[in-house]
């Protein structure tokens, strides 16, 4: 008999461990219940000699990962107990491509969590749901309390994965009958669209609104915080008689002021909102210099040498932006009789992650197409790591015969 067919048995019974409870554990739990809503789960410190039925986290068993040689995936992603049951039962869920695009997005980082300690938001919002330390329970009220909400959260998480991969579908039909010169999609009605559209070259979709009227979206490049093109600047944060004035539009009702979407009566004239701020718009992509500044006799030559690798990579427009950030921390080389080096930062933790953060977000908020970062790898990875997450571009110097050369971090 197979897992799944284990699962779906009318008297199937579960165990794992008992006292607290993580993520790893509750999202397992909630995932045998979502296959099968009756099958009772116990929590105990040492699995029964005479249990038969599925074991989970404990137990050094298929689908417990506390052994030496437990699995790791590929990627050098652990695998914990949520991982190694979805790898099983997944497919069988959201089918096989699906799966694996779960598995990356939300079990791994999970499983991460759970082996490795590494922050992860839903990883503390499950744990908050133990009972306090000096609490006289066995915790076992509350770990089915956040079974419950992860439940909730896995079920809503598999309609939205199955809802987009028919939004695709979708959009691939509708595609085979746009005209592949206009850079305006107009649709039927409303489809999540974003990501299927990053790699094509329309830039804005139109859609009827719940509201009456038509509504206009700008589309994000692809792996970029930037619009493929975006409103006209002075048309941000108009509505009414004020918007109508100044886009000569008679029916357009609103445009919000973050410029991600604006909302017009007559579909004609929706159509020439777009038109209009295709034909006004300018590309100005930015790209950020941060860490330690080249010195002013080679900085002319790395500057032309970053626009020359955007415009490789297809940004256009560019220009070069030094970041208004903090000094760099102080660091102390000392080097002993064996010229090995230690480098030592006058910050405590809390204060570097702080620092981190703070020049994370001052960058973000240039919006840079690409990030050009030089200087001591101690303080500028974290920083690329965490650009890199958000899929912005990094670039860095390299020497190669004498010459310096700019290349994407892969």
């Amino acid at each position: 008999m197979n897992l799944l067919e284990e699962i779906k048995k009318p008297n199937a019974c579960a165990f794992t461990h008992g006292g607290k409870f993580h993520a790893d554990d509750v999202f397992s739990s909630a995932l045998l219940l979502y296959i099968n809503p009756e099958i009772h789960i116990t929590r105990g410190n040492k699995v029964p000699d005479d249990f038969e039925g599925i074991v989970f986290d404990i137990g050094r068993g298929s689908f417990d990962h506390h052994q030496k040689d437990s699995r790791i995936r590929e990627n050098g992603v652990p695998y914990a107990a949520f991982g190694l049951l979805w790898e099983v039962l997944g497919k069988e869920i959201l089918g096989e491509e699906l799966a694996v695009r779960f598995d990356e997005s939300f079990v791994q980082p999970l499983d991460n969590n759970d082996n490795t300690g590494e922050k992860n938001e839903l990883a503390t919002l499950i744990g908050n749901f133990n009972p306090s330390w000096d609490a006289n329970d066995n915790g076992d009220k509350e770990f089915f309390q956040a079974v419950s909400v992860a439940g909730m959260i896995l079920e809503n998480k598999f309609e939205r994965y199955k809802g987009n991969e028919r939004a695709d579908k979708r959009i691939d039909e509708i595609l085979k009958d746009h005209d592949q010169k206009s850079r305006i999609l107009v649709l039927p009605e409303f489809i999540p669209c974003q990501k299927a559209l990053s790699e094509t070259d329309i830039a804005f979709v139109i859609f009827p609104s719940n509201r009456g009227g038509y509504c206009i979206q700008p589309q994000k490049k692809e792996y970029s915080m930037n619009y493929k093109c975006s409103f006209p600047e002075s048309w941000l944060g108009l509505e009414g008689d004020e918007l109508i004035k100044e886009t000569g539009l008679d029916t357009a009702v609103f445009c919000h002021k973050g410029g991600f979407i604006m909302t017009v009566g007559q579909l004609d004239e929706a159509v020439m909102a777009c038109q209009k701020a295709v034909d006004s718009y300018e590309e100005n992509s930015v790209i950020v210099k941060y860490g330690k500044l080249i010195s002013d006799d080679m900085s002319d030559e790395i500057d032309k040498n970053i626009l020359d690798t955007a415009k490789m990579l297809g940004i256009k427009g560019a220009h070069i932006v030094n970041a208004d950030l903090m000094p760099v921390p102080d660091i102390e080389i000392m080097e002993d009789g064996q010229s090995q080096a230690y480098a030592k930062v006058s910050m405590e933790k809390q204060q570097w992650k702080a620092y981190v953060k703070e020049h994370v977000k001052k960058i973000l908020k240039y919006k840079p197409e690409a990030v050009f970062v030089s200087g001591d790898v101690f303080y500028t990875y974290p920083v690329v790591r965490a650009l890199r997450k958000k899929h912005i571009p990094v670039l860095t110097s390299m020497e190669k015969d004498g010459k310096k050369l700019i290349i994407k971090l892969p």
